[in-house]
């Protein structure tokens, strides 16, 4: 079996909370709230491929109206830079 270091690392941070919590559930529900409570979440939220591709396309439409470079049209001054 090939090994696969993301579920490695999601197995072991599980195996952690659980431990914090001694392998209660509500404990560990209450320990996520907390955490929650602490740390909002200010991003935008994800429910679907859908809701995905949609923000996806938007960035990149805003991405696609921004320039990539921007040109100084007026020639630097001799001595400046």
């Amino acid at each position: 079996m090939n090994s696969n270091p993301i579920l490695e690392e999601v197995w072991r941070i599980k195996d952690e909370l659980a431990r914090e919590a001694n392998y209660d559930i509500h404990q560990l529900c209450e320990n996520t709230r907390r955490w929650m409570a602490e740390h909002p979440h200010d991003g935008p939220v994800v429910r679907n491929a859908e809701e995905l591709r949609q923000l996806i396309a938007a960035k990149e439409r805003q991405r696609a109206g921004e320039p990539a470079l921007a040109l100084n049209e007026t020639p630097a001054k001799p001595g400046k830079s």
